[in-house]
C-alpha cells in the first residue's frame, strides 16, 4: 500500500511539472482587423514551438490559449476576466484595436495580469497611470509614431497639412501626438476630419481637406474605414495628388482587396510599419521565423508578402522575452515575472537588438528611431520606401 501510494505521488508530480504554462491571446480573430489577430497568433505559436523544442521555461512547455473580442471592448473585458481565473496564465497577448485595450486596462491590473502589446498603438495603454504597471509593449507608440507621419510630409514638401482620424482613443490619441509635432517641426494643421468606425462615405471629409489648401493627408484608420477613405480619396481630382501618409491601421485588415490593386497604384501612399522581412535586423533569426512560418502557416510567403508581418514579428519577440523574464524569476507568479520583464539587461530579437527591452520606466520597447515608412508594391505587399 505504501508503496503504492509513493508510486501515485511520483506519477502526480511528474504531471505536475510538466503541466503547461499558458499564454492568453485576446484579439479580434474573426472581425475587420483578422489579419491582424491572425498574425500575432502565428508569431507567437512560431516562438512558442522553438521554446518547447528547447525544453520548455521551468521544466514546462508553453500553451497559447486563443479568445476573440471581434474589436468588441465588452467582449475584451469578459475575456480578460476569463484569463485571471485560469491556473498557470502568466501573461496575455493583446490584439490591434486600441479602443478594446484601454477598457481592459482596469480588469488587467485589478488581477495582476501582465499585458503584452504586440500592436495596438494608442499612448495610454502604456502611459496608464497604473503603479505596478503590468503592460509592455513592442510596437507602435502614437506619442512617437505623430513624429515619424508629420516628418515624412514635411519631407514630401508639405507645410500645410490635413489630419483624417478615427473618432476613437485611438484617433484622440494621434490628435495629440500629431499636433506636437506639427508644432515642434513648422508645419501647420490646416484641417480635422474625423469618421467613425463602419462609415460608409468620406467624400464630404475629404473635400473638406482639399478647400483647406492641405498639402498632405495624415490618416489614423483600420482597414475598412481606410479603404473608404482611399476611394474617397482616389474620386477627388485634387486630393488624388495629394500624399497619403498612413498609420499603420491598413496593414491589419484587407485593405488591398477593398482598394484593388489598379486603384492602389494611384495612390501616393505611405504606411507606418516597424519591420520588413526584407530587410532584416537579425538575418539569421530572420530566416529562420521565414522558413517556420511557410512550414507551419503559408509555404508561398516570401519575404515582403507576409500578411501583417508586424504582428508577427513584435509577438514572436515578446513571447520570447517572456520567456526569459520567466527564467529570471524562477516562477510563473505574475507579480515577480512583471519585475523580471523590467530588469532584463538585453535580448537579441527579430526586430532589434533590445538593450535592454524595458525597464522600469520604460515599458514601450520601440521608439520614433525603430519605425520605417512603407508603400504597396504592384502585387499589394508592404515593402520599405529607400531612404
Amino acid at each position: 500500500m505504501i508503496r503504492l501510494l509513493f508510486i501515485l505521488l511520483l506519477c502526480c508530480g511528474g504531471a505536475n511539472a510538466q503541466s503547461p504554462i499558458y499564454i492568453g491571446l485576446d484579439a479580434d480573430m474573426s472581425a475587420v482587423a483578422k489579419e491582424g489577430g491572425e498574425a500575432i497568433r502565428r508569431g507567437a505559436l512560431i516562438a512558442i514551438e522553438d521554446i518547447n523544442n528547447a525544453g520548455g521555461v521551468l521544466g514546462r512547455p508553453f500553451e497559447l490559449v486563443v479568445k476573440d473580442h471581434r474589436g468588441n471592448p465588452a467582449r475584451g473585458i469578459a475575456n480578460m476576466q476569463q484569463f485571471a481565473k485560469l491556473e498557470g496564465l502568466v501573461a496575455v497577448l493583446g490584439g490591434v484595436h486600441t479602443p478594446v485595450a484601454l477598457k481592459e486596462l482596469p480588469v488587467i491590473h485589478e488581477n495582476s495580469l501582465i499585458y503584452l502589446d504586440p500592436w495596438a498603438a494608442g499612448t495610454p495603454i502604456v502611459d496608464n497611470g497604473y503603479e505596478p504597471n503590468f503592460v509592455f509593449r513592442i510596437s507602435v507608440r502614437d506619442q512617437e509614431a505623430g513624429k515619424v507621419l508629420v516628418n515624412h510630409a514635411k519631407h514630401r514638401g508639405a507645410k500645410r497639412i490635413a489630419l483624417l482620424l478615427e473618432r476613437t482613443g485611438w484617433g484622440r490619441s494621434n490628435e495629440k501626438s500629431m499636433g506636437l509635432a506639427a508644432s515642434d517641426l513648422g508645419l501647420t494643421i490646416v484641417e480635422t476630419q474625423w469618421f467613425n468606425w463602419g462609415q460608409q462615405d468620406m467624400t464630404e471629409a475629404v473635400e473638406n481637406i482639399v478647400s483647406s489648401g492641405a498639402q498632405a493627408i495624415l490618416l489614423v484608420a483600420n482597414a475598412p474605414e481606410g479603404a473608404v477613405a482611399a476611394q474617397a480619396i482616389l474620386q477627388n481630382a485634387e486630393a488624388r495628388n495629394l500624399p497619403l501618409i498612413s498609420h499603420w491601421g491598413l496593414a491589419g485588415g484587407a485593405f488591398v482587396s477593398r482598394v484593388g490593386l489598379p486603384k492602389l497604384q494611384e495612390l501616393d501612399l505611405a504606411v507606418l510599419q516597424t519591420y520588413s522581412f526584407d530587410e532584416p535586423t537579425n538575418p539569421t533569426l530572420n530566416a529562420h521565423v521565414l522558413e517556420r512560418y511557410r512550414e507551419r502557416f503559408d509555404s508561398s510567403t516570401t519575404a515582403n508578402s507576409m500578411s501583417g508581418a508586424v504582428g508577427t514579428a513584435h509577438a514572436f519577440d515578446l513571447v520570447h522575452i517572456l520567456a526569459k523574464a520567466i527564467k529570471d524569476a524562477g516562477t510563473i507568479d505574475r507579480t515577480k515575472v512583471r519585475a523580471a520583464l523590467e530588469n532584463i539587461e538585453a535580448h537579441h530579437g527579430l526586430v532589434k537588438h533590445y538593450r535592454p527591452p524595458f525597464t522600469v520606466s520604460r515599458h514601450d520597447a520601440l521608439l520614433a528611431e525603430d519605425y520605417i515608412l512603407s508603400t504597396y508594391n504592384e502585387q499589394g505587399h508592404l515593402i520599405p520606401i529607400r531612404k
